[in-house]
């Protein structure tokens, strides 16, 4: 994620409607201290993730908000765990945050499920119009908006490269996990679609286990 997408992160968090922050109930913090939540479908010793992080405190920074002096950020990682993320998620609707970056379509999903009010502003999610959480991308709606970095036809240049680093391939699998990546379906779809062009069969491979390594 670009330094600049997380300035306008922020800015177009602070644009939203009061209304929807009037909404919110519980405890506040200091008058003059703001408070943002980040929850992150990764573990908190993903490298990226905290390349990022440290990116969207410097643009905080240089729109005028320190971490620990005039914003609070609380952090969670659900490291690709439905549970967990259903966990955090409710603790951080429950502080109250007053904004929740969300990181991934399993954090989204889950604050959807705890909050309509609190405003979300999600990246690293696909096609999130398919997916349920925004009317369209124009005009988003509700509590939820952010960026969409991640296209289904992104499959079709996979086959591409794959075909370009082994020609005679004729077999071509994608594996995901329905459960951690709910958006896997359509990229299969696309995958399927692309697939005769390359002159490949698509093979859509389901698992259940949680992957180690960090997926989309």
């Amino acid at each position: 994620m670009k330094r600049r997408d997380f300035i306008m992160l922020l800015g177009g968090a602070a644009a939203w409607p009061l209304a929807a922050r009037a909404q919110q109930s519980g405890p506040m913090p200091v008058i003059g201290v703001r408070r943002i939540a980040v929850l992150l479908r990764v573990a908190q010793d993903d490298p990226d993730a905290q390349r990022d992080l440290q990116n969207f405190r410097k643009g905080l920074w240089e729109l005028g908000w320190t971490a620990g002096s005039n914003i609070l950020i609380e952090y969670r990682y659900a490291s690709a765990d439905p549970a967990q993320m259903q966990t955090h998620a409710a603790e951080l609707v429950g502080l109250p945050a007053e904004v929740v970056l969300a990181g991934g379509s399993l954090a989204v999903a889950a604050l959807r499920r705890e909050t309509r009010t609190i405003p979300i502003v999600f990246v690293r999610v696909a096609d999130p119009v398919s997916q349920g959480f925004v009317a369209s991308l124009a005009h988003p709606g509700a509590n939820v908006t952010g960026f969409s970095s991640l296209e289904y036809e992104l499959s079709g240049k996979w086959l591409e490269l794959l075909k370009g680093i082994a020609p005679h391939l004729v077999r071509v699998a994608l594996m995901f996990n329905p459960t951690t990546a709910p958006y896997g379906p359509g990229f299969l779809r696309s995958f399927e679609t692309a697939a005769p062009s390359f002159g490949v069969k698509p093979i859509g491979a389901l698992i259940q286990t949680p992957p180690r390594s960090r997926a989309l």
